[in-house]
């Protein structure tokens, strides 16, 4: 299984200066990476998968800082892998507030009967990850998470928006549902971030979820300690998680039917 990477997001003279976003070939080709027939994706720019530790050095020595991926493997790109609810709090929030929305996030999930992983962004919030068994084809699924971040809106008004954009955000947390269209992308679990103080996105088992101080709470040295100490793969689940969005998980969200 090969996931699609882009863009990628290139520091070469240092996060402070300018960053430079990659999705094809077309600057620039980085050792290891691969770049897929156009036959996987027809009527689209060939695309890159980074599925080795070559490819991950080519990365670093490209100044590659930030890999994001998207919700689709090779080679099968019609049919996502996995839904991403991104939560992005207003940043005046305390941070008790957005372990209690995340939290919240995962008991309706739950009710649904879908599994739910989460992962620090790197940056202010948390990604909560539903893997699929790529029996679905995007316009269909990409419906489910929108349906329930307006029905997380529903229920909780006060403390949550469906709607992106920085008024919608004031006093609240935005469920960003958009990372879940064909060709979008979210950060990669293990990313660092191209941003001040360079934090990781790091998964996070939901039984620690209380530990967390921040999304942007490991540095790389941080990082690399937290998993050589863990004693255990917080995603060890996520691999053989088999699940799908049925007729009965979206009516139970507001959607009355699929076309």
């Amino acid at each position: 299984m090969c996931r699609f990477v882009g863009p990628l997001v290139r520091a070469p003279d240092c996060i402070a200066g300018e960053l430079f976003f990659q999705k094809h070939f077309e600057h620039a080709r980085i050792p290891g990476v691969e770049e897929l027939p156009v036959s996987v994706y027809p009527g689209h720019k060939p695309l890159l998968v980074a599925n080795t530790a070559d490819a991950l050095v080519g990365l670093a020595q490209m100044s590659v800082v930030e890999i994001h991926s998207w919700n689709g493997v090779a080679p099968d790109p019609a049919h996502p892998d996995r839904v991403i609810s991104d939560l992005d709090p207003d940043p005046a929030l305390p941070w008790t507030v957005m372990l209690e929305a995340a939290s919240l996030v995962k008991v309706v999930l739950d009710e649904l009967g879908l599994r739910s992983f989460a992962k620090t962004s790197g940056g202010k919030g948390f990604d909560i990850v539903v893997p699929l068994a790529r029996r679905q084809e995007w316009d269909e699924v990409k419906l489910f998470p929108q349906a329930v971040a307006q029905q997380m809106t529903r229920l909780v008004p006060q403390r949550f928006s469906a709607e992106l954009g920085p008024k919608n955000r004031v006093g609240k947390i935005v469920i960003d549902y958009l990372r879940n269209g064909r060709s979008a992308s979210t950060v990669a679990a293990f990313s660092v971030r191209a941003r001040p103080g360079m934090a990781v996105s790091m998964p996070i088992s939901w039984d620690k979820l209380q530990d967390v101080k921040s999304g942007d709470q490991w540095t790389m040295a941080q990082a690399v300690h937290r998993q050589r100490t863990l004693g255990a793969d917080p995603r060890e689940r996520y691999w053989r998680t088999r699940q799908g969005i049925t007729v009965t998980m979206r009516r139970a969200v507001g959607i009355k039917q699929y076309k």
